[in-house]
């Protein structure tokens, strides 16, 4: 059996739009996939490597910052807005991002002027984004998310800096700490595989299929075989 084989049956979700969250390297988009298979579902991907900015980004960042946000603000109300015209009873939507993070990376990269005329952009998009049944947030240490963007191997993200990737931890933890707006189910990433070992994608899953109101917390010791 490989890796996919228990995701070959449709599983039955309480959940309509489910947005997957965390910092760079933890697993969003692969989990997003998996779950997308599993339910039957669309996939709305942030596709960054259509942003032309972001390998200048990882270069230097002050001095594309400005570009690359703008273009993923402009990428993700589009994508929004399409997921907002179309028919969410009609079947099971997973995203890999949920739109308030772009925001976080906003307020992380931006100095003060550049933020003050970002948010005037926001403000003016009036981006009116579907709230999501569940957020499923993935956290990692940062050396795991560095021997992960390391493993994949993707050119431009070999450029990202620790001190970045500390501070992006760092503002995902206080943004989850306050958010209320979605049903929140907190993962510890740190020592599972559920792409690549079924018995962690199986307990994972069930968490998700399981979470309702509120906050949760799913914090397994050790990768299940």
């Amino acid at each position: 059996m490989n890796a996919h084989d228990d995701a070959e049956e449709v599983v039955r979700t309480p959940h309509r739009y489910v947005a997957i969250e965390g910092p760079i390297g933890v697993g969003k988009t692969s989990l997003a996939r998996r779950l997308a298979k599993s339910f039957g579902s669309e996939l709305v991907l942030e596709q960054g490597e259509e942003n032309p900015f972001l390998e200048r980004f990882y270069r230097n960042p002050r001095a594309a910052a400005f570009q690359t946000q703008l273009h993923f603000l402009f990428q993700r109300a589009r994508q929004m807005q399409e997921l907002r015209q179309a028919d969410l009873f009609e079947r099971v939507r997973v995203a890999d991002y949920l739109l308030d993070k772009d925001r976080l990376f906003a307020r992380l990269t931006l100095d003060d002027e550049e933020y003050a005329l970002y948010e005037q952009v926001y403000a003016r998009l009036a981006i009116d984004a579907p709230v999501p049944d569940l957020v499923v947030y993935l956290q990692a240490p940062v050396d795991v998310l560095l021997e992960r963007i390391a493993r994949r191997g993707i050119a431009c993200e070999q450029l990202i800096e620790r001190r970045y990737l500390e501070r992006l931890v760092e503002s995902y933890a206080r943004f989850f700490l306050e958010y209320e707006a979605a049903p929140v189910l907190i993962v510890n990433a740190a020592e599972i595989d559920p792409v690549g070992r079924p018995g962690d994608y199986r307990a994972l899953l069930a968490e998700i299929v399981r979470a309702r109101r509120g906050r949760h917390y799913y914090n397994p010791m050790k990768s299940l075989l």
